[in-house]
Order: C-alpha cells, then sequence, then structure tokens
C-alpha cells in the first residue's frame, strides 16, 4: 500500500516521509496539480526494482527464472546451509 498526499503535505512533512520510506519501505505519491504525480521510494526498493526489471527483460531468462520458482514451490526438499551448497557445486577453497 502507499500512502498518497498533496505536494503542500509532502513538502510540510519532508523529514517525516523519508523516514517513512527509508525504514519501512513504505511508497509515497505526491500529487501535483497541472502536473504528473512523482512517487518517493527507498533507493534500496528502486535498486531491487530495477534489477528485476533487467532480469525479466529477456523472454527467455524470464521463463527461466519462473520455472525455477514453480520447481522450489513443487519441490519437498530441505534447506541447505552455505557450506553444503559451495561444496555441492564445487565451489569449496
Amino acid at each position: 500500500m502507499s500512502i498518497s498526499l498533496t505536494y503542500t503535505q509532502a513538502r510540510a512533512n519532508l523529514a517525516k516521509l523519508l523516514d517513512e520510506v527509508s525504514l519501512n519501505k513504505e511508497v509515497v505519491i505526491i500529487n501535483r496539480k497541472n502536473a504528473e504525480n512523482v512517487a518517493l521510494v527507498s533507493e534500496s526498493e528502486l535498486s531491487s526494482l530495477l534489477e528485476s526489471v533487467h532480469l525479466l527483460r529477456s523472454p527467455k531468462n524470464a521463463k527461466r527464472l519462473l520455472k525455477s520458482l514453480l520447481d522450489i514451490q513443487e519441490a519437498d526438499g530441505k534447506p541447505q546451509s552455505i557450506n553444503d551448497l559451495k561444496r555441492e557445486f564445487g565451489l569449496e577453497k
């Protein structure tokens, strides 16, 4: 869910809004008269979104990622430690 405010409200509460966006990963929509509305998001959220867009841009990669997600949901496996995974894939030092 997002917070929706006017430009005037956002300006009057900017420090509080920045904390809300940063700490709680909240999205703030700033409604402006005679101009396009804008969204305020944390840098980490934006980076995550851009990375997801990049990974899904290729239809072949998107299909592979979706298949992996479906495989995980159907699997009856147990979580593995990082060390076990390194051994399994020959990445030990």
